[in-house]
């Protein structure tokens, strides 16, 4: 496979997961990354980190509105809940393994 071909796949993965995260607003950012070590966040981050290797900038906002499909304010204000007690000792227990 070229490096093209496997650069538009790999593109087209990348809106798949925004899309299906998308649909499952009720995942709790700490719900993803104490599954999965990894959230929205994080994508975001990469976002950024992968536009500045390619020379382009990113504000971390833009990106955030990128992978939240709205403003990351917007996002928090509809959809972000306050974290149980469970789910914050278990994101706290996994930052120490």
């Amino acid at each position: 496979m070229d490096q093209a071909t496997s650069d538009r796949i790999e593109a087209a993965v990348f809106r798949r997961l925004l899309e299906h995260l998308d649909s499952r607003k009720d995942v709790q950012n700490i719900d993803l990354m104490n599954l999965a070590g990894f959230c929205r966040n994080c994508l975001s981050k990469w976002y950024v980190q992968a536009a500045g290797e390619a020379a382009v900038e990113v504000s971390d906002e833009a990106a955030r509105e990128r992978v939240y499909g709205m403003p990351y304010a917007q996002w928090k204000k509809l959809y972000q809940k306050q974290a149980g007690p469970a789910q914050q000792a278990a994101f706290e227990a996994r930052g120490k393994s």
